[in-house]
């Protein structure tokens, strides 16, 4: 078993998930969701579910691994990259090439 080595939160108010964009006002609580803030309380990413679709936790940690690699690298995260793999130089002129 895994230990859970980052914050959890409780929202009772419902200040945070109406502040993410996330609150159904009308069934008084959120919408599956996943938003992920950096270091510096900056959203880097925001994935609003289908209420009939759960969350896949492999491609929650692969995102979280992704933002984390690309904030220690410099480099962009390519689809379908996985830890291990490289990275990318990101620069615009070069979008489009194979």
């Amino acid at each position: 078993m895994r230990h859970v080595r980052y914050p959890l939160l409780s929202d009772r108010n419902h200040r945070i998930s109406r502040t993410y964009g996330v609150l159904d006002e009308k069934a008084g609580a959120a919408i599956r969701s996943t938003v992920m803030v950096n270091p510096e309380g900056v959203i880097e990413a925001k994935i609003v579910y289908p209420s009939e679709v759960g969350r896949y936790v492999p491609e929650t940690v692969r995102l979280l691994e992704g933002l984390q690699f690309a904030r220690q690298t410099g480099l962009g995260v390519p689809a379908n990259w996985v830890p291990g793999l490289p990275g990318i130089k990101r620069d615009i002129r070069r979008a489009g090439e194979i």
